[in-house]
């Protein structure tokens, strides 16, 4: 089958569409054939070489795919041959066919094409467990969702508003902003001309956010426990601007709010599994009723990887890129 490889690590020319060898699926798992992989920053990142696939899994990247069942293991009994659905990978997904864990595996949602379903797992699956397992959001607070415009923020937005929260969020430019708006953000802020914790103070009347959803790590900590209310939430899920910063403990202690990491793509199966049930259970309904949508930036040739991490990395993507076999 073909496959988007990466025999030595590097820039988006790093890539190399190369053939290897079909997967078969062992005990508990399921063969898709692909109808799309989705980008993510995480690919970025592996194709450098600094975040490489957990073992077991294939050692090129993608993180989520949509696609129809080929094969089942016979101790499957939850999906057939024929079913259309996404998947949450370890990695792997930038490749005409893909093996997966059964439990990882989700219905493509009413409404949702199959192609553009594939914007959903890694973005839905980051978004619910940051937002609610991590962050404890609930209806009635406000949250920050830091890059509104990316595949995370763009579906945290949504999920946001969906529980009945406030949301601010950041982009880069009045366009992207103004789009952020469309999604549910009840307040968008332009990173590029506004100062955050000024913004953040000023759309809420001073009193801070209740929990910050956070790409940025390090360049943004100071801004963001700035931007929290008492008892708030920093939940931080990249290191965008850098892995190590000081901490105003004392500001921390005031605000008796907290600083949470997590990653996803590491996790145990069945904690995966657990929040693969999750996500049907609570945020595909949300899907069929319209309330959250994947946000597609463009839908791009496998075989063009390189030119879709190129995009990607240029920051002029507005939700998910999409590579189709």
């Amino acid at each position: 089958m073909r496959a988007v490889t990466v025999p030595t690590p590097g820039g988006p020319e790093a890539l190399v569409p190369t053939t290897v060898p079909d997967p078969v699926p062992g005990p508990g798992q399921v063969l898709v054939s692909v109808a799309a992989a989705g980008v993510n920053r995480a690919d970025l990142l592996q194709r450098a070489g600094h975040y490489p696939s957990p073992p077991g899994a294939p050692d090129w990247p993608g993180l989520e795919v949509s696609g129809t069942v080929a094969a089942v293991s016979p101790d499957v009994d939850v999906w057939d041959v024929g079913d259309e659905v996404c998947a949450l990978l370890g990695g792997g997904g930038y490749a005409e066919r893909v093996v997966v864990d059964a439990a990882h595996v989700l219905p493509v949602p009413d409404g949702v094409g199959l192609v553009d379903a594939a914007a959903l797992p890694e973005a839905v699956c980051t978004a619910w467990s940051n937002l609610v397992d991590v962050g404890r959001l609930r209806a009635g607070e406000q949250v920050l969702v830091h890059g509104g415009s990316g595949g995370v923020g763009s579906v945290a937005i949504q999920i946001g508003a969906a529980l009945g929260a406030r949301v601010l969020t950041t982009a880069g430019g009045p366009e992207r902003a103004e789009r952020c708006r469309t999604l549910g953000a009840a307040v968008a802020i332009d990173h590029r001309t506004e100062d955050l914790a000024e913004a953040v103070t000023r759309a809420t009347d001073g009193r801070g956010v209740d929990v910050v959803l956070d790409v940025l790590g390090a360049g943004g900590l100071a801004a963001n426990l700035a931007s929290l209310a008492t008892g708030g939430r920093l939940v931080v899920i990249g290191t965008q601007r850098g892995r190590r910063a000081e901490i105003d403990l004392g500001l921390l202690m005031s605000r008796r709010a907290a600083v949470l990491g997590t990653t996803l793509r590491a996790r145990p199966g069945e904690q995966k599994a657990a929040l693969v049930a999750a996500v049907r259970e609570h945020v595909w309904p949300m899907v069929a009723d319209g309330r959250v949508q994947p946000v597609v930036h463009a839908r791009v040739p496998l075989d063009d990887a390189a030119r879709a991490h190129r995009m990607l990395d240029a920051g002029e993507v507005f939700g998910k890129l999409l590579l189709v076999p």
